[in-house]
């Protein structure tokens, strides 16, 4: 496991508040995963998915009171967020609003905030309206590929299936109620697979774009990379153990448990 130099980090984060008197109800039928059963305080994951279960972006629901939400996206998402919701809302009776506020991830308990497990480490994700003294997030980045957690622009676009990149296993519940892409996330979760899942790779160097080869056979692309690590989607028939090639240096799956 890596080691980084400082406890809090500056995180780059769109926040959109969600209240009102049916803003639990709204929510459970929008997004992912539950919603309603959430305490003040919890977070859950979870993603704001097209009807054809394409991903418009993955959420952090956070309940800060019995009609108030919190979702923590990415900053270049929250305005798409907060437009799809809108859209969506007819008659709900709640209001739906892009918070300006500042995040950081917190190495140490702070007290406040949420918890976060993207980096494979204890955090604490908090935000407020002035930014924070904290270090610049480039130093997590080699947290967050040994952890194998997939970055919007890296890893997740809208043409990226959410079980290819794990995300049916963290933010998806599939004993809830309806919500718009339900009908394909859940289709293929029960009939079928994707053809490649997410990976970590151990490989000496590597840069986003390299062909992962199998033999004389291209079977994937590195998304990430730091020194010693990478992150790319790979076809799924790879051996665990297969020998594989990275812009002409070998490279190995790395075997890590699944995360929580």
């Amino acid at each position: 496991m890596a080691t980084v130099t400082s406890t809090i980090f500056r995180l780059d984060r769109g926040y959109v508040a969600v209240s009102g008197p049916e803003a639990a109800d709204f929510l459970e039928r929008m997004l992912s995963n539950e919603v309603v059963s959430l305490e003040e305080g919890e977070a859950q994951q979870a993603l704001l998915l097209t009807p054809k279960g394409r991903i418009v972006a993955p959420v952090r629901v956070v309940r800060e009171g019995p009609e108030s939400f919190l979702l923590l996206t990415e900053a270049e998402l929250a305005e798409s967020v907060a437009t799809t919701l809108t859209r969506a809302r007819f008659a709900a009776r709640c209001e739906i609003e892009v918070r300006p506020w500042h995040g950081a991830l917190h190495l140490s308990d702070p007290g406040t905030g949420v918890g976060n497990n993207d980096y494979g480490v204890d955090a604490w994700e908090t935000w407020s309206e002035e930014p924070v003294e904290a270090a610049e997030a480039d130093e997590l980045e080699v947290l967050r590929i040994e952890s194998g957690t997939p970055a919007w622009g890296k890893e997740l676009d809208g043409g990226i299936l959410p079980a290819e990149a794990g995300l049916d296993e963290t933010h998806v519940s599939f004993t809830k109620g309806c919500y718009p892409g339900q009908e394909p996330i859940a289709r293929l979760h029960y009939r079928g697979r994707p053809n490649r899942r997410l990976r970590i790779l151990e490989v000496a160097s590597a840069t986003p774009g390299d062909e992962i080869v199998h033999g004389e056979k291209v079977v994937g692309r590195v998304t990430s990379a730091v020194p010693g690590r990478a992150l790319g989607y790979v076809r799924r028939e790879v051996p665990d153990d297969a020998v594989l090639e990275i812009a002409g240096a070998e490279a190995r799956l790395h075997l890590t448990p699944a995360r929580p």
